[in-house]
């Protein structure tokens, strides 16, 4: 089970997604059920170590880093049960949004709602409350019913609505502090295909519609890069039409070589000479065009993600999402910063997970990125100064720099969190530095 990584020094060694986080864990183990989970955990006990899990690494913060015990469930990644009436789907808690997709088609079904990008394990996504777009449609976290988890003395836990419900609402956005998810339920609906119209469309004219088209439409949002006055939106609804999937070709032109290799090209470009950013962002602008796509919903919802970057998301009342978008464009504008990657402006329906980000309030997000390569610091600190006067909340898999303190107040039910958190795991062994940073100490 273990992976000494290191063909240099024999010791492990991971890094994320996007290549700026790494650590050299103790070990990297790959337990294959949970009778070896729950064994590794209490080997990790027996010798004092922590212990982290790391999904697909797609979170960009430290979040996953750890030197003691490293746990990746690739081997966990199995469908347990699937209730086609019900809709109620239990996996292990290693399976990847793809897989599980791919899955829940050969049963009728699917996930109600879903991000842009599906490499993540189911795990990974509920811990961090991962999130699609859509103003009547929660987070991933919310489509939870029962989590099965590995506690720190390494006995197991259900927890449910019914069975446990103070560490139920609490584990269904864990951030790995609380034990380790083993297995989840998920309340899936009828599959159903959707019509995706991506349009550019004047940004100012869709900011002040912002409100009309969230609620109008099943799943909306909007790009706008920085120097430009175009909204590049994105229109889901679901259809009654008859899919109609792109060919392989087809799929290859649009996602890998349009949206992947050449914006990838104009990114290396302006990461070469910042100052023709303004021009290039323009450029890529006006090469947007209208498209429409009638697909089975989880191949409208992701695409490939192959240029690299970092993020930064805030969660805000959903009242003050223009607010947050005019003011970061200026905020660009006014310091000259060098912005290569879109804005992007989503919305979400509140849930009631303890410290979800979109826990009791209609939310929007505004996600900023950075390329590889390039400064994202400076820019990220002033977003999230004005993100701080909006009321925001940071995502919990991407980066911010805020800590207990200054994100206690943001959660109502911080404390609540933090006493579940004081039960189940009272010795600290899921604490890393990041959670030390952004929880506190147990």
């Amino acid at each position: 089970m273990s992976e000494p990584s290191d063909p240099h020094t024999g010791a492990a060694a991971w890094r994320n997604w996007a290549g700026d986080e790494r650590c050299g864990p103790a070990a990297i183990l790959h337990p294959a059920s949970i009778e070896e989970l729950s064994a590794v955990v209490q080997r990790a006990a027996r010798e004092g170590r922590r212990v982290r899990v790391a999904g697909a690494g797609h979170s960009f913060p430290d979040i996953a880093c750890t030197d003691g015990l490293m746990l990746k469930l690739e081997r966990l990644a199995e469908v347990i049960d699937v209730d086609r009436e019900s809709g109620l789907v239990r996996v292990q808690a290693g399976i990847t949004i793809h897989g599980l997709s791919r899955h829940l088609a050969e049963h009728g079904l699917a996930l109600e709602n879903l991000g842009d990008i599906d490499v993540q394990t189911i795990a990974g996504a509920v811990s961090t409350a991962t999130h699609g777009t859509g103003a009547k449609l929660g987070n991933i976290s919310s489509q939870v019913r029962e989590l099965t988890l590995v506690l720190a003395d390494g006995s197991t836990l259900s927890c449910s609505a019914q069975q446990e419900p103070e560490v139920f609402r609490a584990a269904r956005v864990g951030l790995g502090a609380l034990g380790v998810i083993a297995e989840v339920t998920l309340q899936c609906v009828p599959a159903f295909t959707l019509r995706g119209v991506d349009a550019p469309a004047p940004l100012e004219e869709t900011l002040a519609g912002f409100e009309e088209l969230a609620l109008a439409n099943d799943h909306f949002e909007l790009f706008v890069f920085p120097h430009t006055d175009t909204a590049l939106t994105r229109t889901n609804n679901r259809t009654e039409e008859p899919p109609r999937p792109r060919g392989r070709a087809a799929d290859y032109l649009n996602d890998v070589l349009l949206t992947n290799h050449a914006f990838g090209l104009f990114c290396r470009l302006g990461r070469r000479l910042p100052a023709r950013i303004p021009q290039i962002n323009r450029t890529v602008t006006r090469l947007a065009s209208r498209s429409v796509r009638v697909e089975r919903s989880d191949a409208i919802f992701a695409s490939p993600r192959l240029v690299r970057f970092t993020e930064m998301e805030y969660a805000l009342p959903r009242e003050h999402t223009t607010t947050a978008v005019r003011r970061v464009m200026e905020m660009i504008e006014q310091r000259g910063f060098a912005v290569p990657f879109p804005i992007e402006v989503r919305t979400v329906a509140p849930d009631d997970a303890l410290i979800s980000t979109a826990a009791g309030r209609e939310s929007g997000f505004v996600a900023v990125h950075m390329y590889e390569g390039m400064a994202w610091e400076p820019y990220f600190r002033a977003v999230e100064a004005i993100m701080d006067e909006l009321d925001g909340r940071p995502h919990w898999g991407k980066r911010h720099f805020q800590t207990a303190a200054t994100l206690r107040e943001r959660y109502p039910d911080w404390d609540r969190f933090q006493a579940v958190r004081a039960r189940l795991d009272p010795e600290g062994r899921f604490a890393n530095a990041w959670s030390a940073r952004v929880l506190g100490d147990v």
